[in-house]
This record gives C-alpha cells, structure tokens and sequence, in this order.
C-alpha cells in the first residue's frame, strides 16, 4: 500500500468513527431510550442506551462506500446480501427492544430470522480442515452447527454487556486481530468488515469507558457478536489455515467461557435459562467486590492474548495448532477458580 492509500485509508476509518461518535453524542444529548437501574443491574441512576446505533450505522454507511468502490473487497453477492439484510435485521429489532423491552422469546425468534437469512445465503460451514484428520465433510450438519454457532455469539454478547466498556472493548479487540489476521491471508471482505467494526466500536467507546454515559444497549451487542459471529464464518474460507473457523472463537473465548460457564451452572442447579440474572462471572466478580474498570481491564487483557494465540495458530501446523487452541482455557480456569473464591469469602 502506497503512502497516499494509507493516508486515505486512515482517512475514511476517521470519517465513519466520527459519525459514529456524533451519533452517539446526539443519543447523549437527547437522551434517547433510558436504561433504568434495577436489582440486576450495575448503574444507579437512569442512563441512555442504544449508542450501538453509531456502531451500526458506521458499519453500514462503510459496507455500502467499499461494496461501491473497493472491488477487490466484495464477496459473492448472495452472500453480501445475505451477511447485509441479516445484520440490519437483527439490529433494527433489537433497537426496537431497547424501546419496548420484549420477551426473550421475541428477541430469539428475531435472531434466528437474522440468522437463517446469513445461512440461507451460503455462509456456512460444511468442511471442516483438521490438522492430521485432513477434510471432513459435515453435511447439513455443518449449516446447523453454523446456525447454533450465530445464535450463541449473538447472545454472548449480549449477556457479557453487563459493565462499562466490557463488551464494546472485548469486541473491538477482537475485530482488529480480526482484521490483521484476514489481511495476512488476503481475506479482504474479513478485514474490512471487521475494520468498520473497530472504528464504529472506537467512535463509541470514549462515551462507555471508564465511566459510561450512555450504553450500547441489545442494539450495539447484539449487533456486534452477529457480525463477528458471521465473520467467523466467512474466515472459514481462508484456504491457507487449518481450522480457521475456530479463530473467532478463540478471540472471543474469555466471553463464551463466562456464558456458556453459567448457562451450564444454571441449567444443573434447575434454573430458567431466559430470566435475567447476575451470576455471570464477571458480575460475581463484581458482586464481591472487584472493581468494575479492573474487571473490564482483565477481560481486555484475556481477548488480546487469546488474539495473540490466534496469530500464532494462523502462522502453525498440525498438531501445534492444538496446543495454542488449548491455550485460551488456561487463564480461565484460573479466573474461575479466584471468582468462586472471592465469591464465597463475601458471601455472594
């Protein structure tokens, strides 16, 4: 890339994280849809969310500029169209649960809409590349795991949006190993999509860290764990990398840890898994006393080692790559192992 291109690129990730900060500012300003404290949540006083509409609309306005004039950054159409209706979707009902506040069950039956859209369109996964095993066909299996796997990072996110800054820097993060990955393996749609992530994420993060003045709300989260779920997907196609659909996986695996972690407890222990509740790790932690940044801090730090583990598993082969794909897990037992603890000291 020449020295112009650069410049113009920095250039127009500037221009789209502005307008999302201005987006968010004017939700700031005009108090747009208010979140009201309650006993599950970690706020005082009444504070606006919905800031995820900058994220979104900085998204799309920079998917619709590159899909018109970076050719070399489009995917076949089916399945832009596809990744584009499905994420307009699922944003568009989730703001409208920022206003209305529906029934999970509504919330879900929306995401599978939005997720059926992006399969329907062909991403998916069906073969899967594993290191000494070699190609193994899934079938219509691997649409359904594909299908379970949006819904779940979806959701993920959406549970772990629990502190200031937690969520909006796991996957900020995220999206720019993301995007350094997808450009090392000429994965151009990848990196770009995941770079509009990173500059709308970073046009609203000043506003939500280290003291929030207004949330992403179900319309930011949500948003941002279907295009990385989606993402995911669509770096399954990196030719060169074994296993490639484990990489977003791997970055956000501090998050999947903590929900899938409680859904399990929840589920054993005989209870409902759709009532809202703080039993989240990172909200025990809480609960017994971490501060709320530390524990932001600390996720931060969980997703950009599981980003350099991710690197280190694009750049192996075989059986090492099961062993950085390991890796991850370790932290989070510790981490595990220290909430519990500090959880039963304070009686939580």
């Amino acid at each position: 890339m020449t020295l112009y291109g650069l410049l113009r690129h920095l250039l127009f990730a500037a221009a789209l994280s502005l307008l999302s900060a201005l987006l968010v500012w004017g939700m700031i300003r005009f108090r747009v849809v208010l979140d009201h404290p309650d006993a599950r949540k970690a706020h005082l006083r009444p504070i606006p969310k919905g800031g995820g509409v900058g994220i979104v609309v900085a998204f799309l306005v920079g998917v619709a500029i590159l899909y018109r004039f970076a050719e070399f950054s489009r995917i076949a159409d089916p399945y832009f169209r596809g990744v584009i209706l499905a994420a307009t979707a699922i944003a568009g009902v989730a703001f409208l649960d920022d206003i209305f506040d529906w029934p999970f069950i509504i919330k879900l039956a929306a995401q599978l809409f939005a997720a059926l859209l992006a399969v329907g369109s062909g991403l998916f996964v069906r073969e899967f590349h594993l290191p000494v095993f070699g190609t193994v066909d899934f079938g219509w299996l691997g649409s359904l795991a594909t299908l379970f796997w949006i819904l779940f990072a979806t959701n993920a996110m959406n549970f772990i949006d629990g502190l200031d800054g937690l969520a909006g820097g796991v996957a900020l993060i995220a999206a720019a190993f993301l995007a350094g990955i997808a450009a090392s393996q000429g994965g151009w749609f990848v990196y770009f999509a995941s770079l509009l992530l990173v500059v709308g994420l970073a046009g609203f993060l000043p506003f939500n860290f280290p003291r929030a003045r207004i949330f992403m709300g179900d319309v930011g989260s949500q948003f941002c764990g279907f295009v990385l779920a989606v993402l995911g997907v669509a770096a399954s196609r990196f030719e060169k990398v074994e296993m490639s659909f484990t990489l977003v996986p791997m970055l956000l695996f501090a998050v999947l840890f903590d929900v899938a972690l409680t859904l399990a407890r929840r589920l054993f222990a005989g209870k409902p898994l759709t009532v809202p509740h703080r039993e989240h790790l990172y909200q025990l932690a809480h609960r017994a006393g971490m501060d709320a940044r530390a524990i932001t801090l600390i996720y931060w730090a969980f997703t950009v080692m599981n980003g350099v583990c991710a690197i280190g598993f694009v750049r192996l082969e075989g059986r090492a790559k099961l062993v950085l794909l390991a890796l991850p897990l370790i932290p989070q037992i510790f981490w595990l192992a220290y909430v519990l603890a500090r959880a039963r000291k304070a009686g939580v």
